[in-house]
């Protein structure tokens, strides 16, 4: 599966994408976070505030309880505004 990080997300993870393997057990955008989080403290930092951090599955945004089974790509972005 490919992670892709926009803006402050990418600077705090230190990269704009990888492909990671996911382990066993985790289903949701939440449990990703979870999981992310755990990889080291770049990752805490990035998803320190859960709630803030936007993510989309294959060019959709998504809610954090949301399947990430056969998911190809999942973007993690800070909100945006408008004008």
């Amino acid at each position: 599966m490919k992670l892709v990080y926009f803006a402050w997300v990418r600077e705090r993870v230190g990269k704009t994408d990888e492909d990671v393997e996911v382990p066993e057990g985790i289903g949701t955008v939440a449990d990703l976070v979870r999981w992310l989080k755990s990889r080291g403290e770049e990752y805490e930092y990035a998803f320190e505030n859960d709630g803030i951090v936007r993510v989309a599955i294959d060019h959709v945004h998504v809610k954090p309880e949301a399947s990430i089974f056969g998911a190809r790509e999942i973007a993690f972005f800070p909100p945006m505004t408008g004008g």
